[in-house]
């Protein structure tokens, strides 16, 4: 049976995990393939909100699996505090959660190393959310990771004691004071305890047997697409792929089983931490968007850098996934707003085009933007497209007829039920 993909079209933060948890009924399997604690999924669950960072967004669905796949980094102590706050609502995630052996660890260490390294950086800082993400990438890289199949192994702690003593020195070259790794690696090792009792498999095994039995599978990733390793605004990215391509690494499976590419875009773009933002809006109006969409960091608080649609990076990122179907989400902040606009050209050296460039910093490059009047109505009750205000239709066909992929999800608040979506999602799903 096919795989299919979920993944985020910008930087992040575009609401992949409501859209989880909506389609998460037509499937067997919810799979993360990428990425670690610096991802935060916000869900409302009987009217709490929980954010998730290792965990899949199909978690509140009984009789679904949830699967962490080897492309994952895990946080032990992290993983622990978001496990016990997800049975704390009365779910049993032993009995459905399996977490691949080749996913590697995050360790007390890591944490350390990506403070020191982004202290060091001073003024070119890149933003890391210091959750020892891109530390842990760097080590599996080098082939000196620490991954959860290790704790089942009887010299589990001498092969921790070997890369901690790496780390230690690398600390040292830094100057940075690693007084508190102490208390770090004794809430670290207790959080150890809690994943050995847990279903750890093989896999690569895992998932292919399950695709082998027909069943239907949906690959959930990690921030965004214009965050990718290789093909997003380097060097102010993440360490792994987040584009479609990642899932076929971060799960095991050939490319042939994934079939339908859900892109998750907001109506407008934000931004977390450093890097380029063309279309950044420094305003009274930036303002006024992250106040409205309440557009602070799942993982961190910090409060995200606000601005217009990018198009051009847009089609970008649908081109790099192969985007089948295009999910809106957060229209319902842009209802404040007189007019609305969305880039659609850029003018690099007095020249335009809609190619994504090599360099999003350039200093002569220039957006170009449409405009549109806003719809200035609440969409509250809202259940179908053609029941949408007008000027939000024609910001939407504009948006669909630019980027060549039909809109079949339009998020219209932050609950479950807020949400219009096409006959069409239905039908291609099934």
């Amino acid at each position: 049976m096919a795989v299919d993909v979920l993944l985020g079209l910008q930087w992040g933060d575009e609401g992949k995990g409501k859209i989880v948890d909506f389609l998460a009924h037509n499937y067997d399997i919810i799979a993360r393939f990428q990425g670690g604690p610096n991802a935060g999924h916000t869900l409302y669950y009987n009217n709490n909100k929980i954010v998730l960072h290792h965990i899949p967004s199909g978690v509140f669905h009984p009789n679904l699996i949830n699967f962490i796949g080897n492309g994952v980094v895990l946080h032990p102590t992290s993983f622990k505090a978001e496990f016990e706050k997800v049975e704390a609502t009365g779910v049993n995630l032993r009995d459905k959660l399996f977490i691949a052996k080749k996913a590697h660890l995050i360790m007390p260490t890591h944490t350390l190393l990506d403070a020191a390294s982004e202290a060091a950086k001073g003024k070119q800082k890149i933003g890391s959310t210091l959750r020892g993400i891109g530390p842990t990438y760097r080590d599996k890289i080098g082939r000196n990771g620490l991954r959860v199949g290790d704790i089942l192994a009887p010299d589990f702690k001498q092969r921790y004691d070997k890369i901690k003593a790496s780390h230690e020195r690398l600390l040292n070259t830094y100057d940075f004071d690693y007084s508190a790794l102490a208390a770090l690696e004794a809430e670290w090792f207790d959080s150890i305890a809690l994943l050995q009792s847990l279903s750890i498999v093989e896999g690569e095994f895992f998932i292919n047997q399950y695709i082998a039995e027909g069943k239907r599978i949906l690959a959930e990733g990690a921030q965004g697409s214009m965050l990718d390793i290789d093909f997003g605004t380097y060097p102010f990215v993440t360490s792994s792929n987040t584009i479609s391509a990642g899932v076929c690494n971060g799960l095991g499976i050939a490319p042939q089983h994934i079939k339908e590419v859900f892109g998750v875009t907001k109506a407008y773009c934000t931004r977390v931490g450093s890097g380029p933002f063309p279309t950044e809006l420094h305003d009274e109006m930036g303002e006024r968007i992250r106040q409205e969409g309440k557009e602070f960091g799942a993982t961190t608080g910090r409060p995200r850098r606000c601005g217009w649609i990018d198009l051009p990076a847009l089609r970008y990122a649908i081109m790099l996934s192969g985007v089948t179907q295009l999910v809106v989400t957060k229209a319902d902040v842009l209802s404040v707003c007189d007019t609305i606009a969305a880039c659609n050209t850029y003018e690099i050296q007095g020249e335009q085009t809609t190619v994504f460039p090599f360099d999003l910093d350039d200093a002569t490059l220039k957006m170009h933007y449409k405009h549109f009047d806003g719809w200035k109505s609440n969409l509250d009750n809202i259940d179908t497209f053609e029941a949408l205000p007008e000027q939000l239709q024609t910001y939407l066909n504009y948006i669909q007829n630019y980027l060549g992929v039909p809109i079949t999800l339009l998020s219209t608040g932050p609950k479950r039920d807020e949400l219009v979506h096409r006959a069409s999602t239905e039908t291609i799903l099934n």
